[in-house]
């Protein structure tokens, strides 16, 4: 019993040297990468979302050839994904545009793309109001508590 009781005392004295927080990896957070692709045809789609869907922590990837954009969700760099979208042979970007409803000036220079999917424009500085400006409420403008409302009312 000797032999078996140094054995048990020489893994109890191991299993409290081991510190779990430093051998436990940092998870990384989930999140969601959307990418421009120019895909033509099923085999280009095809290809592309077999070689993104195989990356470690990919949790989903939603292709859609319509809008040349490749949507990836999980616990992913964004550059590795961007890096293995075109290790696949085809010309990749991030997603530049943003949905019409969100801007504030759509047709600002730079930011309407005649290339841009149906709902979209460019993702571009000038389409936001600047953080400094006024901002000037329509229904304030015309109230009857403002002395300089427009005298037609």
């Amino acid at each position: 019993m000797g032999f078996l009781d140094h054995i048990a005392e020489v893994c109890s004295d191991a299993a409290k040297d081991v510190d779990y927080r430093t051998t436990r990896r940092k998870r990384r957070p989930m999140q969601t990468v959307e990418i421009k692709v120019k895909m033509d045809c099923d085999g280009c789609e095809r290809r592309v979302k077999h070689a993104v869907s195989h990356m470690k922590g990919v949790k989903s990837v939603d292709v859609s050839r319509k809008e040349s954009r490749v949507t990836v969700t999980g616990s992913v760099e964004p550059n590795k994904v961007l890096n293995k979208v075109k290790s696949t042979g085809k010309r990749a970007e991030f997603w530049p545009y943003v949905q019409y409803n969100l801007v504030s000036y759509p047709y600002a220079p730079q930011a309407y793309d005649k290339k841009a999917p149906t709902g979209f424009v460019r993702n571009v500085v000038q389409a936001f109001p600047s953080p400094n400006a006024p901002v000037e409420r329509y229904t304030a403008l015309f109230s009857d508590d403002n002395p300089n409302a427009c005298s037609i009312m």
